[in-house]
């Protein structure tokens, strides 16, 4: 089964994970719990990043993106702000943001390193990783289409 390709789930509590590939195209899955929120994939421009010498570049170039919780930045961190973060704000989380004690991005952050797991793959080529993902997107590897980015 094409699911078992995909590695193992990790926390984004301990990302930066040890001995990730530094230079990857490939798709990745990002869980809450048994919930699968989001697909996408990495490494575009893979060969232009290596011949300009960049020494971290795809996957996890997207995921420390994830990582940051920075939500005006990242389309997953705005997409988990919006839809899981800010509707589970209590009243006293909610004053914190009226007096600047706390932001959305720490709060977003804080979310994902205690809740969010993610599994990758690497691919060959970036074509690869669209195709996959577009499988993923609905529900074909996973049982599940992603809550946040589903296709038909």
């Amino acid at each position: 089964m094409l699911k078992n390709a995909f590695s193992k789930k990790f926390k984004f509590k301990h990302w930066p994970k040890k001995n990730f590939p530094a230079i990857a195209a490939g798709i990745y899955v990002i869980w809450d719990e048994q919930t699968l929120l989001y697909v996408n994939t990495a490494g575009k421009d893979l060969d232009k990043a290596q011949r300009a010498g960049k020494t971290k570049f795809g996957l996890i170039t997207r995921l420390n993106s994830h990582a940051s919780g920075r939500a005006a930045s990242d389309q997953f961190c705005s997409l988990l702000a919006n839809r899981i973060v800010i509707p589970s704000l209590t009243n006293s989380q909610l004053n914190k943001f009226k007096d600047g004690s706390v932001t959305l991005d720490q709060m977003t952050k804080k979310y994902i390193r205690a809740n969010v797991e993610y599994q990758y793959l690497v691919v060959d080529n970036f074509q690869d990783a669209l195709d996959l993902e577009g499988h993923c997107k609905r529900g074909a590897i996973f049982g599940e289409k992603p809550l946040f980015n589903p296709l038909d």
